[in-house]
């Protein structure tokens, strides 16, 4: 699947979990609606009164989650950037979210700021298949994310790690590989592994 594929997901979801840092170093989380994606970013709207603006403010890292009906989540994380030319994107906001009129009538639609995210991660899982599906991607100038787990050259074909695997996705052969787009990221075949062959595969 594409990036904007993602992100367009994210967009028919539309009310999703962001998360931010306050200014203690508290995590903090709430339900914001995306607005808009374009050229593989993704638009949303905050007002100036509120903590989430004033947490992006001070630190435009952040996090994004939303679970489809089927249960197929997609993660973005990555830094918030203010736009510039604040009139012309909360209008387009408006017009493409008509239902903002009647939360914020008026001139009150310009107590809000817009916000894009154009530079980061995604993440997809699929937990509505067996095996389960995932895949990393990354929007702009991000490096996608390289978690899970890896079998080194040292792996002894024992197969400990394949029998006990919850979703079978590790291929036997003289050294087991395991098949990154079903695996969960439990950590089961290195803890079984006897001769500590996995490795985490973290960036």
């Amino acid at each position: 699947m594409k990036n904007n594929h993602y992100l367009n997901m994210l967009r028919e979801i539309k009310s999703a979990a962001f998360a931010t840092v306050d200014e203690n170093g508290c995590p903090q989380n709430r339900i914001i609606d995306i607005m808009l994606v374009e050229n593989d970013a993704l638009i949303f709207c905050t007002a100036r009164g509120k903590a989430f603006y004033r947490q992006l403010c001070l630190n435009p890292n952040t996090a994004i989650l939303g679970m489809t009906k089927t249960y197929q989540t997609i993660r973005l994380t990555g830094k918030a950037e203010h736009l510039s030319d604040q009139k012309y994107w909360i209008d387009k906001i408006f017009e493409a979210n008509p239902v903002m009129n009647t939360v914020y009538p008026g001139q009150s639609r310009y107590v809000l700021e817009p916000f894009c995210i154009r530079n980061g991660t995604l993440e997809y899982f699929d937990l509505s298949k067996t095996p389960i599906t995932r895949a990393s991607s990354a929007i702009g100038t991000a490096e996608p994310l390289t978690e899970g787990f890896e079998i080194s050259d040292a792996c002894i074909s024992c197969g400990k790690c394949a029998k006990g695997c919850p979703q079978q996705c590790i291929q036997q052969g003289n050294i087991y590989e395991i098949k990154q787009t079903h695996c969960l990221h439990c950590g089961y075949c290195m803890e079984v592994c006897p001769i500590h062959a996995i490795k985490r595969r973290i960036l």
